[in-house]
């Protein structure tokens, strides 16, 4: 079967079929299937009126779950995205942030999904829609494990959610990788940090990927930046991350990951504090 609704309704209904794989750009269902049978039905959310586009609500920001990520790198974001548009500027190639959606991206649910840190860290909700009505959930609760995520058959995600950041706020994000572009992250840190008058760190947020099954924020970390006036990195240990869990794989092995996470958080720290 392959349907291609023009409505969300008409799209929660097609998704309850059983199997059903939603599809919209296309960039990760389909190198997926290369050279194999498509057995499953397959709905496709191209169409579907309203899902994509950005805009300013009254407390934040809603990215339409098909927004690509050329579309966040095109939009008048304030400086706390600056993260999330380094990052949309690391999805595969220029052919593939045309394509690839912001909601794919987290659907994917792929430990090094290179949009995660940075939504983690500007504490995003995704927004989802069945049959019977939309519910919203924390970003964080909304990728489960390796591939897995709280979707629940016939729900599809119509947005990402994210709050109005203070006007202080700045982010950044740092990617490591095998080559420069056009490649897998072997790790990835993402970081916002917001300063008092004083110049001190007043809050910070700090997530890492494809050094767990889910990417994870440092709330160690997090806690112990408040009041820093300094260099932010100086501040990273190993303590501070003790929540992720690397494993060994073909890009690296698990005692890199971790020594690389010291480097990458201090960095994308320091990016956000402007202290580089």
């Amino acid at each position: 079967m392959y349907a291609r609704p023009k409505t969300i309704e008409e799209a929660t209904r097609a998704m309850a079929t059983e199997g059903a794989l939603a599809v919209s750009g296309g960039t990760d269902v389909y190198p997926a299937h290369v050279g194999k049978p498509l057995a499953r039905p397959l709905v496709d959310l191209s169409r579907v009126a309203g899902l994509r586009g950005i805009t300013q609500t009254g407390d934040g920001y809603r990215f339409g779950a098909a927004s690509t990520w050329t579309d966040i790198l095109q939009a008048p974001l304030p400086r706390a995205f600056n993260g999330l548009k380094a990052a949309a500027r690391e999805v595969g190639s220029v052919q593939i942030q045309n394509r690839g959606t912001i909601a794919g991206n987290l659907c994917n649910a792929s430990p090094a999904a290179d949009g995660v840190p940075p939504l983690l860290s500007l504490d995003a909700r995704v927004e989802i829609a069945s049959a019977t009505g939309r519910r919203v959930m924390p970003l964080s609760a909304f990728i489960t494990g390796y591939r897995r995520t709280a979707l629940a058959p016939g729900e599809i995600v119509t947005a990402v959610l994210v709050p109005k950041p203070a006007p202080a706020a700045r982010s950044a994000f740092v990617k490591l990788g095998a080559r420069r572009y056009l490649v897998i992250s072997i790790l990835m840190a993402a970081a916002l940090v917001e300063k008092d008058a004083q110049g001190r760190i007043a809050r910070a947020a700090v997530a890492v990927g494809a050094a767990s099954p889910v990417a994870q924020r440092l709330p160690a970390l997090e806690a112990d930046l408040i009041g820093c006036g300094g260099r932010p990195s100086a501040l990273v240990t190993p303590r501070h991350l003790e929540v992720l869990s690397p494993i060994d794989d073909v890009r690296a092995t698990a005692a890199y990951r971790q020594e690389a996470a010291l480097s990458a958080v201090g960095e994308a720290l320091d990016l956000a504090a402007g202290q580089t």
